[in-house]
């Protein structure tokens, strides 16, 4: 029998435990600073096929480690031991539906924010519908934040770490107060980076047009993955510095993240994008995203490990 939410099973050091009964040490770096790096770990249920495919799972490891190479702690597991522990406890949970996979890599102990090690891990699955609002929307009201995105020379947003979000944070409840369902950055240059958690295109022209990696955005697999599906779709694709105003005259704009998927962005700063409403471009390339990460493009069959 399926878990609800509030008593699923994670998987937490190693063993397979009731959310309630996972415990973590009050004082631990990981809890006292954020000093954690992660993955969100997209799930697809192929309802034909009856089989559940987590999407791009080596990016995301390799991503990981790469995640915790940067802010320098130890890993103890292998990408082996990463996939394993996934598969089995979304099969712990007898999950059937569309995921999302938190995996943690966190410093445990009683050292501060220099140290790095202990380290462990958790992976814990959750239902894409009981993500937070922001994701299961299907268009957003967003405004340009105040506040500006964190970047190379401070806290790189290359860096999926826990302590990183607080800068999205900031964002967020900005957007919340003031009536908007979620916020852009720009960066310290004054150009556009991203979302909180989700990167930022808009279409321009028949164009496909987003910021570079280098415009302090995170080296998204969604961002990537988007890219590959429209220029297999034949769309021109732009990766430049984008400025503010050209947020309000766009023709089609989107954020797309694990958790996000692509979605529609409707205003910007109440000004409206296109008709207001979802473009055209934006739910092709929403379409396609959900074909590969089923499973169902036989060409980026590659892209999906069966859970089952």
């Amino acid at each position: 029998m399926k878990t609800d939410v509030a008593n699923r099973f994670i998987w937490y050091k190693g063993e397979i435990l009731n959310v309630n009964d996972a415990k973590i040490n009050i004082l631990a770096p990981t809890a006292q600073f954020g000093l954690n790096v992660f993955e969100g770990i997209p799930c697809y249920w192929n309802d034909e096929e009856k089989q559940l495919y987590a999407f791009r799972l080596d990016d995301h490891y390799d991503r990981l480690l790469r995640s915790a190479k940067l802010i320098q702690i130890n890993c103890p597991y292998s990408k082996d031991d990463m996939k394993k522990a996934l598969i089995d406890v979304i099969k712990a949970n007898e999950y059937d539906e569309n995921l999302s996979v938190r995996q943690t890599l966190f410093v445990d102990g009683f050292g501060s924010w220099g140290s790095s090690d202990p380290t462990d891990m958790f992976v814990a699955p959750i239902p894409k519908g009981k993500t937070s609002s922001e994701y299961n929307k299907k268009g957003l009201n967003c405004c340009v934040t105040s506040w500006r995105r964190i970047s190379d020379t401070t806290l790189s947003p290359r860096i999926k770490c826990g302590a990183n979000y607080i800068n999205s944070r900031a964002g967020q409840r900005e957007a919340l107060r003031n009536g908007y369902d979620t916020c852009i950055f720009l960066n310290d240059a004054g150009k556009v980076s991203e979302g909180p958690g989700s990167c930022f295109f808009m279409v321009v022209n028949g164009t496909l047009i987003t910021p570079q990696l280098t415009d302090s955005v995170l080296e998204s697999i969604t961002r990537d993955t988007v890219i590959k599906l429209a220029k297999e779709q034949g769309i021109s694709v732009v990766e430049r510095s984008v400025d503010r105003t050209e947020l309000y005259t766009c023709d089609e704009a989107f954020l797309c993240g694990s958790a996000m998927e692509i979605t529609p962005i409707l205003s910007i700063d109440k000004y409206s994008i296109g008709n207001g409403e979802a473009g055209m471009i934006t739910g092709e390339l929403h379409k396609a995203y959900l074909d590969a990460a089923k499973g169902k493009n036989q060409n980026l069959k590659s892209w999906v490990t069966p859970i089952y």
